[in-house]
């Protein structure tokens, strides 16, 4: 009867020593040679010890195309060696004992598996929501940021300022046109009166510049207005105190 052939991805084992991967628990040195073959099963020797061991052929694999630092065998599963024979290697699990006056879990229970917590996708009522509320916060920041830049402060000059946009109250109407230009309109307050008010208007730097006399020759600048008729700056006087009362006190004209 003709021996078994020799498995070809072992035929060049015969004179090679090999380790087999995983290593086979139970022997200390991984290193072996290759012995022989049957229909079923392959004969190794250990290098060190000297043993001969037969394993199944179904538990060998794919043997490494390198051998360096050593060639490799690789076995389909972890294998062990007990009782002079090679079996499968099983994992034994290590029971936690119970505490001192603890009940034990019922086998039964221990064998059920644990329950399935369903996890719910967001439907599209749920988006839509998501959605509906995620416009609402962004509509009200920039409701916020617009409300907030709305009513921020403005800037008001008072009377420690010495100028504004260069004028002072030695500043006659000449001097006043010299130093912002012609301005959009022209008005007084009156033809009759003890004092005589001339107003300047100036759109686009948002003002009215305010002159006052006792006759329309002598007219010199006083303070200037905003766009809603508030005071943005007056001029100090002599006596103390400053135009800023004279100007709130005066009526748009």
């Amino acid at each position: 009867m003709a021996s078994p052939p020799i498995p070809p991805q072992l035929d060049h084992l015969v004179t090679r020593p090999f380790s087999f991967y995983p290593a086979i628990i139970g022997i200390e040195h991984n290193e072996w040679l290759f012995r022989k073959a049957s229909w079923s099963e392959i004969l190794v020797l250990n290098c060190k010890s000297g043993a001969e061991i037969w394993i199944s052929r179904r538990y060998i694999g794919e043997v490494s195309r390198v051998d360096d630092p050593v060639l490799i065998v690789g076995l389909n599963r972890e294998l062990e060696y007990k009782g002079g024979m090679i079996v499968p290697f099983q994992r034994r699990v290590i029971e936690m004992p119970v505490a001192v006056g603890g009940a034990s879990m019922p086998a039964a229970e221990r064998g059920e598996p644990a329950p399935i917590v369903g996890i719910r996708v967001a439907s599209a009522t749920d988006r839509k929501a998501i959605k509906l509320i995620c416009g609402a916060v962004i509509a009200f920041i920039v409701m916020a940021v617009f409300v907030i830049y709305v009513s921020r402060p403005r800037v008001v000059f008072t009377t420690r300022d010495q100028t504004y946009l260069g004028l002072t109250g030695r500043d006659d109407r000449t001097a006043v046109v010299l130093k912002l230009g012609e301005p959009a309109t022209d008005h007084w307050q009156s033809d009759n009166g003890e004092l005589q008010y001339e107003a300047l208007a100036y759109p686009d730097k948002h003002l009215t510049v305010i002159l006052m006399g006792s006759d329309r020759k002598s007219v010199h600048y006083i303070g200037a207005m905003d766009q809603s008729w508030t005071p943005v700056h007056a001029v100090p006087l002599r006596s103390g105190g400053s135009t800023d009362s004279l100007l709130r006190g005066l009526h748009r004209f």
